[in-house]
This record gives structure tokens, sequence and C-alpha cells, in this order.
């Protein structure tokens, strides 16, 4: 972004900030306070969500969905694509955009970069979740540090989330068997307040087997086997909230080698363990006022890949792995509430552990690197008289970075952001936004570093890396019917890059190194429309992205970036009272991805066809057990032989990799009930 753009975003916010600050000492003081109502720009509070590209989704959306996994979290929406295959290998994409490049978060705790494209870090489970949301593009200032292409945000069940009126305590218990593979999967969940105290307590798995696609081929190293522990214990006082939380979640079972495509055919499969814990302490206050509303967050996990010593050779590249990444950070943070909306001010920091054992007989051995980063922010959510609403802020950022041969870069950077809407006519709008966000050293998938030779470095040039967004379009809203168009560009430039060209020299002049990426770039449209009937609903989504690397069109190669040319959605819900009956279904469409776009150098790949998938389901509640919920659903009814936009594709000349095929026809009877 030229300098002329950061000067301007970096002013608006500061007009803004202190605008905000100055209109703040006419509100009010801690000694005479002034209870206000929360304002926030766009569409009843979707600023930056849905109404500008994003994503929401419910907790009544989850519960319609019965995800099992986030390929089925994700089904409503044409702006993020999902790896194929099981579990551990599902990773996430916006606008074509690997989650790595988003802030994302389990209430409120970073979730890390991903480790290596083949598998993801961690496993999201979707039975703990009460809502996500997808910040696509230009992310506010509080949305954390390292939102390069936007944030997304899950947050969890809790006991007041499913407390009845006038419970005490309750429980649910949720079993659901499929064929294809999916098996058996259930959890179990207690909750209750006493006095000042509340507690939630949850434990998911599932057991099943490998699945069939579409053609009727089993897909080897996708049985289900996830398994998941939340705890929460909060206490109240005086105004004042304070909550325990851990969650744990753990996928062990054989896996093939590289998790997300087909290489060679091979039906081979190992152990694999991979598992996340993570321990949070939060403050809130349950009494806010205009000048003091806080919240205080700090956190400790650990991230754990292991794949046993299988490999043979003198360099095993595609061989064993033990990765391990330990983290410990905070964040501190107070709204402020004015006549205009909001002002949010803080601070965050995060210490990140690397550690990577070759377990192959060369290299270092272990490799060890460490980041430290500490940030303070301020972003205001601020809706005028006159139509303009204005989410402006801005971030500075301060980052260390220790590589494996106690090599010390540090350096600071400043992010800052702005969206401007204007409502024209009563529920009718244009907006525009845009961000520069400061990512620092971003060492990517630092689990490539299992197959290097000793000799691999931290290039001498490496820098910080940064990111541009630009967003602009249109958002109508009247009551039951909504949509809007998104047109987003966002640019990610200098990321961190494994150059294994001269992986095994030994000159200094050619030796592999972790440097820079050239600069990546997603651009496109995005659109969404919903319309409900007070019995039912009906929406759609489409999105047309394309992304390049300095100026050349990606391959489907799987890491930072994936083509996904055009995706669309169309879904629909319906009550039926007399019978206590929903049924609803999903419909996912792809385009068809050919010619020169798959095809540079002596990576060929085939034509990626397009596909359509129908999702159906029923769910039943009788009517003297309300309480109860038996659903029935139907996974790609057609039988479809399909892979997702974020999988491999299969390669027509040098080393055969093929696509990993999406489940064929699978339907699932699951039963529901709350005590």
């Amino acid at each position: 972004m030229p300098l002329s753009y950061k000067v301007l975003l970096a002013g608006v916010s500061s007009v803004a900030l202190v605008s905000a600050a100055m209109a703040q000492d006419t509100l009010g003081s801690a000694e005479n306070p002034i209870m206000l109502d929360p304002i926030t720009l766009v569409s009843d509070g979707q600023e930056n969500v849905e109404a500008t590209g994003g994503i929401a989704i419910t907790q009544e959306d989850i519960e319609e969905l019965a995800p099992a996994d986030v390929s089925e979290l994700f089904a409503r929406d044409s702006a993020v694509s999902v790896s194929g295959g099981a579990g551990p290998s599902k990773r996430i994409h916006v606008f074509g955009m690997e989650q790595s490049n988003l802030a994302v978060s389990v209430d409120g705790v970073p979730q890390g970069i991903t480790s290596w494209h083949h598998t993801g870090s961690n496993v999201i489970d979707p039975a703990f979740l009460r809502s996500v949301e997808v910040e696509a593009g230009a992310a506010a200032a509080d949305a954390g540090f390292g939102a390069a292409a936007g944030a997304v945000r899950y947050e969890t069940l809790g006991a007041k989330d499913l407390l009845r009126d006038g419970q005490a305590q309750g429980g649910r218990l949720n079993l659901s068997y499929g064929d294809n593979g999916r098996g058996w999967s259930g959890s179990l969940a207690g909750y209750g307040v006493y006095e000042n105290f509340d507690w939630f307590a949850m434990v998911h798995g599932s057991d099943g087997s490998n699945y069939d696609d579409g053609d009727g081929n089993e897909v080897p190293g996708t049985e289900p086997a996830t398994q998941g522990l939340l705890t929460k214990l909060g206490y109240e006082f005086e105004g004042h909230r304070v909550e325990l939380a851990y969650e744990r979640s753990e996928d062990e079972a054989d896996r093939v080698i590289k998790m997300n495509l087909d290489l060679a055919n091979s039906t081979d499969v190992y152990p694999l363990k991979i598992t996340r814990n993570t321990l949070s302490l939060r403050y809130t206050s349950v009494a806010p006022t205009a000048s003091w509303d806080p919240e205080a967050l700090v956190y400790v996990s650990r991230d754990e890949y292991w794949r046993p010593n299988y490999a043979t050779g003198e360099r095993p590249v595609n061989g064993d792995m033990d990765l391990e990444t330990e983290t410990i950070g905070g964040i501190l943070k107070n709204t402020f509430t004015l006549d205009q909306g909001s002002v949010t001010t803080g601070l965050d920091w995060a210490y990140n552990d690397y550690r990577v054992d070759n377990y192959g007989d060369f290299g270092r051995g272990v490799w060890t690197a460490e980041t430290m980063q500490i940030g303070a922010f301020a972003q205001a959510r601020l809706e005028f008289d006159n139509g303009i609403d204005l989410s402006t802020g801005v971030r500075v950022d301060h980052q260390r970075y220790t590589d494996w041969d106690n090599k010390r870069l540090s350096d600071t950077g400043v992010s800052a952001n702005a969206t401007l809407s204007y409502e024209f006519a009563e529920g009718y709008e244009v907006f525009a936004g845009a961000s520069q966000t400061w990512l620092g050293y971003d060492i990517g998938e630092f689990g490539l570093l299992h197959a290097r030779d000793e000799s691999f470095r931290t290039a001498d040039d490496f820098e910080p890396s940064e990111a541009t967004n630009f967003k602009f379009g249109f958002n109508a809203n009247q009551g039951n019917w909504n949509g809007n168009i998104t047109y987003f560009d966002t640019r990610l430039k200098g990321l961190g890059y494994y150059n294994t060209d001269g992986q095994y020299d030994t000159d200094p002049a050619t030796v592999a190194y972790l440097g820079n990426a050239d600069d990546y770039r997603s651009r496109g449209v995005t659109m969404q429309g919903n319309y409900s009937w007070g019995t039912g609903r009906v929406g759609a989504s489409y999105t047309k992205a394309k992304l390049t690397q300095d100026g050349d069109k990606v391959l489907p190669i799987g890491d930072t970036v994936m083509p996904i040319g055009d995706m669309a959605t169309l879904f629909i819900d319906q009550d039926i009272p007399d019978y206590n009956l929903r049924v609803g279904g999903t419909l996912e469409w792809a385009g068809r991805l050919d010619g020169d776009w798959l095809r540079a150098g002596s990576l060929q790949f085939e034509d990626q066809p397009s596909y359509t998938v129908v999702n159906l389901y029923g769910e039943w509640r009788p009517q003297s057990y309300e309480n109860v919920a038996v659903r029935l659903g139907i996974d790609n009814i057609f039988d479809r032989q399909y892979f997702e936009r974020s999988s491999y594709a299969q390669r027509a000349d040098g080393a055969p990799v093929y696509p990993l095929y999406a489940p064929g026809r699978t339907i699932t009877l699951g039963l529901t009930t709350n005590f």
C-alpha cells in the first residue's frame, strides 16, 4: 500500500478516536455513570461481518445443521471452502486464503498458525460451538494480531446458553449413528447455576470407519476419531465475573501420510495423534457503565502433532514428524460507550515456542524457534444521525523472532483500518473499507523443518510481512429480507516461505532458507441474500475469486492460497407446526476450473470438474416431549463423486497426486434430549 494510503488510514483512525475521546467527557464518569445501549455499525450490529461480505453462524444455525465437521459447518457459505478428508486435515479458506492468514480464535484465545499444510494444527469440534463469525477482508484492530485477510471467531457453549427459563441445572444428551463410515457420535453435557456460581461440562466422541466416495471407492485414513472435553466454571460477585475454562481436543487414528491428498493411490496408513489443550481465565464486568466495560483474559495452550518413526532412507522427506507449539498470552481491554457508538482500547500479547523433532537419521534432530508479540489497539464503532457510520481503528505491535540458530530479529509496525457506510434510504446503504496490517515475522508452516538439512537457515534479508485489504459494496435490509454484494481485494506481502532449491547444498550462497514469498492476491466478488416468512427461510450466496502470486494464477498445491473460481450455495428451512416438524436442505455448487489456470511449467494439473451436492434433513419433536428432537440427515443425496475446492487436484505429469474425494451418500439418524 502506498505511503499516502497508510497516512490516510491512520489519520482517519486518529481523528475518529480523538473525537470519540472528547465526546466521552460529556457522558459521565465513574462517579456519575450513564448507562447506554451499545451501538455498532451496519445492519443491526453486524459491522464488518455479514453486511460487508462476512459470515455469521448462530446457535440456531448450528442446531439445524448438526455439523459433524467444519465442512458441514460452512456448507451454506460460498466464501468459505474447506480441505477434504478426515477431521485433522480440514483447514478453512476464506476467499481462497488459508486460515493461517486470519486471526482465528476460540472464545478469544488465538489458535495460531497451521503447522503443516497437509494437516491442520488443531481440530475444531462443532459439537461445542455456540456461534461463529467470519470477518472477511479489512478486520478491526481488536480482532487480534496477524489478521491479514480477516478474522474467524468461534464461541463455545456455556451454562446460560442451554438453561431454560426456571431451570437451575440441566443436561443435554446427543447420540447419532450414520452409515458410510460415519459410525457413532455422542456428546453429554451437564450445566447449572448455584447462587453466584455457574458451571458447564461437556464431553464428545466419535468412532467410525473409512468412508466411500460417490463412486464406491474406500478413502483410506478417513475414519472419525475426534474426542473432546470442554469445562467452564464461573463466579459472579459485586458486579464482577471470573470464568475458568479448559478445553481439550484429540484425534488419534491411522492416517495417510498427507491427509489432504491421495498420494499415488497408496492405501498405506500410519498412527497419527493430534491434540490441543487450552486453559484460560477471563474477567468481565456484569454491571458495565459508559466508561467501564472491561475484559481481561490470560491463557496457555499446547498443540501436539505426533507421527511415529516409520521412515526409511537417508533423507526421509515424507517421513516422520513430531511437532509441538506452546503459547502463553493475554488480552486486556475496555469498551467506552458514547452517544455515537463505542470505542474499544486495549493491549494483547503472546509468546509462542515451536519445537520440531526430525525423527529421521539426518539433520539437526530438534529444531526450536520462538516469537514474542505485544500490541496496543483502539477501535471506534460510530453511528451518526446523518446516515453515516464509521468503524475505524489502529494498532501498534512489536515482535521478536528467534530462530533455531539463535538468530534474533525484532521490529515494530503499525496497522490501521476504516470501514465507512452511508444509508441513503431506509435500509439501503453503500460501504467501503480498507486496512493495512503489519504481520511481523511470519514463520509459515514450521512443520516443514522436519525434512530440512542442518544447514537450513533464516535469510539475512528476512523481513516482516504485511497485508492490504480493500472492499466496497451495497447492503440492504428490509426486515424479512436482506442482501449484499461486496467486492474484495486482499494482498499478502512477504509471507514466510521455505525455499528448498538448495536444500542439501553446502555453499552458503545457495543453501536452503526461510525467506519472504512473492506477493499473494485474492480479488473478486461475493453476494448473499436471505428471505424469511415466519415459519421458514431461504438463502443463497455466490463467490467468485481470482487468486494469484506475483501476478500469476496460483496452482492447487495446498499451502497459503488455493484457487476456488466460482462457488455458490442455496439453502431452505421450513417449519411444519402441525407435525412439530422442521425440514430443510442445502445445495453446494462449484464451477469448473480449467485452462491455463492449472498449468505452469512442470506442474500440470487436470481440469477440476464442476460439481453440485445436495444435503437434506428433517427434525421432529414429539408433541408430548418437546425437549426431545429426532433428526434424519442425508448428505450428498445423489451420491456424487467430487472433491472440495481447497483439496488437491489431479496432476497429469510428474509425481502422481490425486484428489481426495469427499464422502458419498451418507445417512445419519440422531437423537437429542435436554433434561
